[in-house]
């Protein structure tokens, strides 16, 4: 009998990988609502330092997940329920997703990096800034590229889950494959 979905580990990453895109827009959110943490505003360095350490993970699960995908191929059946077209428009989803999830991670570890500002990884190690100097210019220009594509993201997110919902719909086994454990 052939295998109906996604490996477990493959369904585990990408609900962990949804489950930490949305605890990131909602530290971002948090974040962004504060003043910037200063010398004498060390408590506020908390939330930074929490969504860092996010995107830092995030980036290592998509990392994690790339490896599954490729090393465990889905299920065949599933996908012959879907027409040419929408095939394609699932690889093109997922390619946009994983380019624009990678994207905002380096950006935001670059705005970091420029911004003088440390980070530890769950203030167990230190993450180097790789020899960058605090530059304002490039703090900016990395920190917009952050704030563009994450709201990138968030309209490749709500197409990808509007899409599930339309399979969902049709019951054609597609969400299924994503829902197995």
């Amino acid at each position: 009998m052939q295998k109906q979905g996604y490996s477990s580990s493959a369904v585990i990453m990408h609900w962990l990988l949804a489950v930490s895109i949305f605890f990131l827009f909602i530290s971002s959110w948090w974040m962004l609502a504060l003043p910037l943490p200063s010398d004498a505003l060390t408590y506020r360095e908390f939330p930074f330092q929490l969504h860092k350490n996010l995107g830092l993970t995030l980036l290592v699960l998509l990392a994690l997940l790339l490896y599954v995908r490729f090393r465990h191929r889905p299920a065949p059946e599933a996908t012959q329920a879907m027409r040419p077209w929408m095939r394609m428009l699932a690889i093109v989803d997922h390619v946009i997703l994983y380019g624009l999830i990678t994207a905002i991670c380096l950006s935001g570890y670059l705005s970091s990096a420029y911004s003088g500002w440390d980070t530890e990884l769950w203030w167990l190690v230190e993450i180097p800034n790789w020899g960058y100097e605090e530059n304002e210019e490039l703090n900016m220009f990395y920190s917009d590229v952050h704030l563009w594509t994450c709201w990138a993201l968030l309209g490749v997110v709500a197409a990808h889950i509007s899409g599930a919902l339309y399979h969902a719909f049709r019951n054609d086994g597609v969400v299924r494959r994503m829902l197995r454990l």
